[in-house]
């Protein structure tokens, strides 16, 4: 799996890359950063390995590594995780570290801000709320997996 904050975070230590992304526009850290990730995931298709993209990922994002897996050969599937319940949402926030090495800990308004400017992908796979069950969600992501490989 390829985070997009773990991806961003190899670039915290450099003021100069710092300010050239804050200055783009869109912001560069959403655009590099899923540039970065859709060139790793590039790499791992054509090492023939199945790559997971994690990220709060919009439309442009989701074209983008659509593109890639069409131009590899590969399959593309798309899964939506969100929580649906603010509260065990916030609870999953709060007080949580990631301790990722130059990276900020998101906070409560860190995801707040991020769900007011999320669009909900309309042509997922998969719908995921993380407030389900865990097991009802693996099962389904499984039967997902396997549809899409008895297909192929």
């Amino acid at each position: 799996m390829l985070g997009h904050d773990w991806t961003m975070s190899g670039l915290r230590p450099f003021p100069e890359v710092q300010r050239a992304l804050d200055e783009m526009a869109p912001s560069g850290h959403r655009t590099v950063g899923w540039s970065v990730l859709n060139a790793l995931a590039r790499s791992q298709i054509r090492h023939g390995q199945s790559v997971v993209l994690d990220g709060v990922a919009r439309t442009p994002e989701i074209e983008a590594t659509r593109t890639v897996a069409r131009s590899e050969g590969a399959r593309f599937v798309l899964v939506v995780t969100e929580c649906r319940d603010l509260a065990i949402h916030k609870s999953r926030i709060v007080g949580r570290e990631r301790h990722i090495p130059d990276w900020y800990e998101l906070d409560w308004s860190n995801v707040e801000q991020s769900r007011a400017s999320w669009e909900r992908p309309h042509d997922a796979d998969l719908y995921l709320n993380t407030a389900d069950s865990w097991d009802d969600s693996a099962v389904r992501l499984n039967d997902l997996l396997r549809r899409d490989d008895d297909a192929t």
